[in-house]
């Protein structure tokens, strides 16, 4: 099973899973409406502070663009190692 099967299924989970986890990422600024504490959230704090928002949502979008382009170029890496076996 470690050598046969489990190479195939990572194999074929790793898109979907990759592309899942970047959709959570992306969805989690979402779930701030609701009321939990995360970046957009901690942004609009900081906004209501400070009344700089133009600074506060470029570094929140930097913020969120670097997060996603990695987990972009892990899952990319992934798929590249697992597809040359």
């Amino acid at each position: 099973m470690r050598y046969i099967i489990m190479p195939q299924a990572f194999r074929a989970i790793i898109p979907p899973l990759g592309n899942e986890f970047i959709a959570m990422l992306k969805d989690s600024s979402l779930v701030s409406v609701i009321g939990f504490e995360e970046l957009t959230r901690r942004g609009q704090l900081i906004i209501a502070k400070t009344y700089a928002s133009f600074e506060i949502w470029g570094a929140v979008a930097i913020i969120y663009l670097v997060m996603t382009v990695s987990i972009s170029q892990l899952v990319g890496y992934l798929e590249r190692k697992n597809s040359a076996k």
